[in-house]
């Protein structure tokens, strides 16, 4: 049973082509992430974001500026890493959700009025990441190769 559930979480199907994924999906939500948390790139940090959130309806407006800002910033660098993949695409993927239905849905789609297309596009690639998992070239890949195959 551990080992089903290390190499389920491990595995991937995604070769090469995952890495053109990761790389820029990581850093975008990592960038996201860090103006949540931190005010970094002209963010409001988790005061003025935790205040945000409250003026629209998601409470406690601190802990989801804390909860969203965490999901982008630690699933962002894990994606980017290919370290446990599936989870941070899962987490960012339900995150990229909370957004679209929350925020920028009654915007339409399109991003020049708020729209969900640049959501709804992370949530594509993130929901992709989850299903085929970091591939070949990932810290979960090395992972999976010291545990099964006990190679380095």
């Amino acid at each position: 049973m551990k080992n089903q559930f290390a190499h389920t979480l491990f595995n991937s199907t995604g070769g090469y082509a995952a890495l053109a994924l990761r790389l820029p999906v990581g850093l975008i939500l990592a960038a996201h992430g860090a103006q949540k948390l931190f005010g970094w790139f002209g963010g409001y940090g988790l005061e003025g974001t935790g205040q945000w959130m409250t003026s629209i309806g998601l409470e406690p407006g601190y802990a989801m500026a804390l909860l969203a800002g965490s999901a982008e910033f630690l699933g962002g660098i894990a994606l980017f890493l290919g370290l446990l993949t599936r989870p941070a695409a899962i987490v960012t993927a339900v995150t990229m959700l909370v957004a679209i239905f929350s925020v920028h849905l009654s915007n339409g789609l399109f991003l020049t009025n708020n729209g969900y297309e640049y959501a709804l596009t992370l949530f594509a690639a993130t929901t992709a990441l989850a299903i085929q998992g970091a591939g070949r070239l990932s810290v979960d890949s090395l992972l999976q190769s010291q545990l099964f195959h006990g190679r380095q």
